[in-house]
């Protein structure tokens, strides 16, 4: 009996480093297609969510997946903590045991969150014009002066947020210009782009809203992206 249990013991500890084993593989080669597919200077940190990994991956079938990118830029727009949740990705266990590299990762939907900083929001305003946080509503407040008729007149402006073909596009709700002035075509003044475009996973911008500590996150989805090219 006493023999019984040692072996079962054993038995149970070489499952759980096997395991362990197993998960490192998976997400060391999926990293490497991410970063490949996505052209990261960096692989990103993968972790294979649900235990026990063994059984997804005779499956061949991983029902969520982790994937911390971190910062990246984009068409010189600087994109911080970027995240996504791979869910139903299909990666057939002897085909990665086989030829690593040349399988092929799919899944069938990605939801993702980038960070848009109040840095880099700043770096896209008119000249003058500073992001002040949340207006309230989905809105941006913005502050700073603009130029009219020689003066520079102070003005504050809560900034809608319009999506297009992948750029933000922020244009004032509501303008406040300070002494009573009637600034000419303040709106145009104040308005300016963010393009949020060539994000990793083929993730689509789906919704825009403020960040807690300032700035914006965007709320991206894809469906049956492949991670490898």
């Amino acid at each position: 009996m006493r023999k019984l249990v040692v072996a079962l013991l054993v038995l149970v500890v070489l499952a759980v480093v096997l395991d362990r084993v197993a998960v490192a593989g998976v997400q060391r080669e999926i990293a490497k297609q991410v970063q490949a597919s996505a052209d990261l200077d960096a692989p990103p940190t993968v972790q294979v969510r649900g235990v026990p990994f063994l059984t997804q991956a005779i499956g061949g079938r991983y029902e969520e997946i982790a994937i911390d990118i971190g910062d990246i830029q984009r068409e010189g727009i600087r994109l911080s903590d970027v995240q996504a949740t791979l869910y139903g990705v299909e990666a057939p266990l002897m085909d990665l045991i086989q030829n690593a590299t040349g399988t092929k990762i799919v899944a069938e939907r990605v939801s993702g969150t980038v960070t848009i900083s109040e840095e880099t929001l700043n770096s896209r305003a008119p000249r003058g014009i500073k992001i002040e946080g949340g207006g309230g509503n989905g809105t941006v407040r913005v502050s700073g002066e603009v130029t009219a008729l020689g003066n520079q007149v102070p003005v504050t402006a809560d900034m809608k947020i319009e999506v297009k073909d992948g750029v933000l596009r922020l244009t004032p709700a509501k303008v406040t210009i300070a002494g009573g002035f009637t600034v000419p075509n303040a709106e145009r003044l104040i308005t300016f782009t963010v393009p949020v475009q060539g994000l990793p996973l083929d993730l689509k911008i789906d919704e825009v809203r403020s960040a807690p500590g300032g700035g914006l996150v965007v709320d991206a989805t894809a469906t049956d992206v492949p991670l490898s090219r």
